[in-house]
């Protein structure tokens, strides 16, 4: 999905991909040590005659057997805090030992919202299509239903589409002001509820080009902050736009070049989206129009010199040309640990949308390098290592030099990636304002 605001929380499901691979690999792991420890050892005597033990591989011990996989839920966000839970994953693969169907229904606990659950089902029928299911509750404000079809996603046909509808309330959100510098002691907290739906039309020139257009139509309601460590917003910017509901339509078109080798798991090649929209809502003509337009690039270069190690880059410009009082939640963000094309930008040692104005610059450069692989679930997994540079600003004018007052994160990455349609990663940042670890499913860009 490329434009969707991440108030949803598909990322909690992140968490337990990445812990799922990264428990599962290290449990591997000493298996396999073992079981070479075993055989490099040499016999120094004939031991006598013993009755055969089953073979690990073909035993309940075999991790790679399991048809269930309990995983312990372990969830660090910079805004919504510790979250603990448990998760049974029930995993469907096909003769490549590809994952088709992933089934991960939750119980969690978080302290500012309380206990609750959640059901999630991730059908994978075939390389060019795709669907999903989130719905999910807590006993304090968050509610959430999430659902998602894709299909022509190999644009081998004409035509690709995308569709989405999806209801949230989330009291995580956090706003800090407008502007590139504001003070990580100005925050407030609100409660954002939305309903929205979207449809993504593709027409494929060919494999490498596509002209696409996107209309969505979204309700945004902003109520008060529930957190009680954390002011809420009427309370520092109660003439800030964008409280209350909003009703908005969007209109995009967009020109994508791509020749990625893949789109979920690239390793080679490019893509540049560029588009321009209209987005409205339901106030006076004065207020209810703003324009918005922006270019995003990414790259994918193995390099030849590390074996393993491919070299991610990507830049986003996003810019509002036109258009006042636009609501606070549609303005350019950088912050947080996904990249949406014509949206949010990634800076992964803050959280999400923590700066916010008219025009956005974003850039991130990753070195994702295989570290091992094993068999876990009748599916291989590789795990991956990926230390990553963010720099990213905001600003108020659009001649501003994007250059000028970058924010800049060093961090690195870890993650979990099953062929060919999932990945999980927990990504760790130190900017000015400390760590923030994010996770997610999906790269982060």
């Amino acid at each position: 999905m490329s434009i969707l605001s991440r108030t949803r929380r598909l990322g909690r499901f992140g968490v337990m991909t990445a812990a799922l691979a990264l428990a599962l690999g290290a449990g591997v792991a000493l298996s396999l040590q073992a079981r070479a420890a075993d055989l490099d050892t040499p016999s120094t005597a004939t031991p006598p005659p013993a009755p055969a033990a089953p073979s690990p591989s073909g035993g309940w011990l075999d991790v790679s057997t399991w048809p269930l996989i309990p995983v312990p839920e372990i969830g660090v966000d910079p805004d919504s805090g510790v979250t603990l839970g448990v998760l049974p994953v029930w995993l469907r693969t096909n003769d490549q030992h590809e994952i088709t169907r992933i089934f991960a229904p939750d119980l969690i606990y978080n302290p500012n919202f309380g206990v609750g659950g959640h059901f999630r089902i991730f059908e994978y029928p075939s390389l060019d299509e795709q669907w999903s299911v989130v719905a999910g509750s807590m006993e304090r404000v968050e509610r959430e239903f999430d659902y998602e079809f894709q299909k022509g996603r190999l644009r081998d046909s004409h035509w690709s589409f995308d569709s989405s509808l999806i209801f949230d309330r989330s009291g995580v959100p956090r706003f800090y002001g407008i502007g590139n510098h504001t003070l990580a002691g100005d925050v407030t907290n609100y409660t954002a509820s939305q309903l929205l739906g979207q449809g993504q039309v593709g027409y494929n020139l060919n494999h490498t080009w596509q002209i696409q257009y996107t209309l969505r139509a979204r309700r945004m309601e902003i109520t008060p902050g529930t957190l009680s460590h954390v002011p809420t917003i009427e309370t520092r910017y109660p003439d800030v736009h964008g409280l209350g509901v909003t009703n908005e339509v969007l209109n995009q078109v967009a020109l994508v070049y791509d020749t990625r080798d893949d789109s979920t798991i690239p390793t080679r090649g490019t893509q540049w989206v560029a588009y321009a929209g209209v987005n409205g809502h339901d106030a006076t003509i004065s207020d209810s129009i703003y324009s918005l337009a922006g270019l995003d690039a990414r790259t994918f270069v193995p390099l030849s010199f590390l074996p393993d190690t491919v070299l991610a880059a990507h830049a986003a410009l996003r810019y509002l040309p036109s258009g006042h009082e636009i609501p606070f939640f549609d303005l350019s963000s950088i912050g947080g640990g996904e990249s949406d094309i014509g949206g949010e930008q990634l800076l992964r040692g803050f959280g999400q949308g923590r700066f916010v104005d008219r025009d956005s610059f974003d850039a991130t450069f990753e070195f994702r390098h295989r570290a091992f692989s094993f068999d876990a679930a009748a599916s291989h997994v590789d795990i991956e290592v990926a230390p990553f540079i963010d720099m990213g600003e905001v600003s108020s004018h659009t001649g501003t030099d994007p250059l000028s007052g970058l924010h800049k994160v060093f961090g690195v990455g870890v993650r979990g990636i099953a062929r060919p349609s999932v990945v999980g990663y927990v990504d760790i940042g130190y900017g000015t304002e400390g760590v923030a670890v994010f996770t997610g499913i999906n790269y982060p860009f």
